[in-house]
């Protein structure tokens, strides 16, 4: 198996930094040897920080980078000095990046827009020194607070791609073909099942040079909810396509049943993914006649909108690309 520069999910072993000690100091001068207490706070820990980064489209460069560690803070020193923070690390990542902890599943960050910086895993604080807990009864007190310590866990990066248009079909459905004949992309095209194993993105220059983003996704089969074929590897990259445009070819045996399976799919995996406009392209029809068109229209779903498209011979394509810019540009204006 070819190995992929694509990887949209990292697991990392991550540690912040720890705070700073506060100082248990007093102040010593020629004419007053018991001047009080002058002992500075201590530096906070570095935190662990991700930045947003249009230009990367892939976690690879996170794959040998397994061990994230934010560095200590000082401590505080005489003469009311505050240890010096520790220097935090920045984890850029691409757009469309969730952050999850490994052991609680829960969601700690997202990021969507590049420069966008979170904090995700927050350094220790420094711990006050001891000119903080002077008081009028007790004006030299012997004691200062530790830093507290850094936060250390399991986390794990992971990619949903960002496309306006996501394709979706059975494998060896046309979705490759399609992307490779309306963009610049040059996905990897073969007559065998999973031919892409990895999303390929796309743009789609369309009139007054506007355009559209569209993604290439890996074919689903039945039972990709539980985890068959490429499983959630696939769906989860599903969640960021506003349209879904479901590629069906006109040789299927049962083209109502094809669309129910990847619908059901769907709905398996997540309910709200029902909520996105959906397009059915059949594709390969350049050699249906208007009789099989209206055959095949029939078994397909009155409320969704349909086309006929041939990738080799450029028939339908312009018509794809108004309709599809039709509903990205109604749903921008609601």
């Amino acid at each position: 198996m070819e190995k992929s520069n694509f990887v949209d999910q990292i697991r990392i072993f991550c540690r912040s930094g720890h705070g700073g000690a506060g100082s248990k100091h007093f102040m010593r001068t020629k004419y007053n040897p018991q001047a009080g207490p002058d002992g500075g706070d201590g530096g906070r820990g570095g935190h662990i920080m991700l930045r947003g980064n249009k230009n990367l489209w892939t976690l690879l460069h996170l794959r040998y980078f397994k061990n994230v560690l934010a560095e200590n803070g000082e401590g505080g020193s005489g003469n009311n000095c505050t240890g010096r923070m520790g220097k935090d690390v920045i984890i850029e990542v691409p757009l469309g990046t969730v952050a999850f902890d490994e052991e609680t599943h829960e969601k700690e960050a997202e990021i969507m827009e590049d420069g966008q910086e979170v904090i995700w895993i927050k350094g220790g604080r420094g711990g006050l020194g001891n000119t903080n807990f002077a008081t009028a009864t007790n004006q030299t007190p012997e004691y200062a607070q530790p830093g507290e310590p850094g936060q250390e866990a399991w986390k794990v990066l992971e990619l949903k791609v960002l496309a306006d248009v996501g394709l979706v079909g059975f494998p060896n459905a046309g979705k490759s073909t399609l992307l490779s004949a309306i963009t610049a992309a040059k996905p990897k095209i073969a007559d065998y099942a999973f031919t892409t194993i990895n999303p390929n993105l796309g743009i789609v220059a369309y009139r007054e040079n506007k355009s559209f983003c569209i993604a290439d996704l890996p074919g689903i089969i039945e039972g990709a909810a539980e985890g068959k074929g490429l499983g959630h590897r696939f769906l989860r990259h599903i969640e960021r396509n506003p349209v879904l445009l479901f590629l069906i070819p006109a040789d299927s045996k049962d083209h109502h049943k094809e669309f129910d399976i990847l619908v059901n799919e769907l709905e398996q995996y997540n309910p709200e993914l029902l909520h996105k406009e959906f397009i059915i392209a059949v594709s390969k029809s350049d050699m249906l006649d208007d009789e099989l068109k209206a055959a095949i229209s029939k078994e397909l779903p009155p409320d969704v909108p349909h086309l006929f498209i041939s990738s080799l011979n450029h028939k339908g394509l312009v018509e794809l690309k108004d309709l599809l810019w039709q509903i990205l540009n109604k749903k921008n204006d609601q």
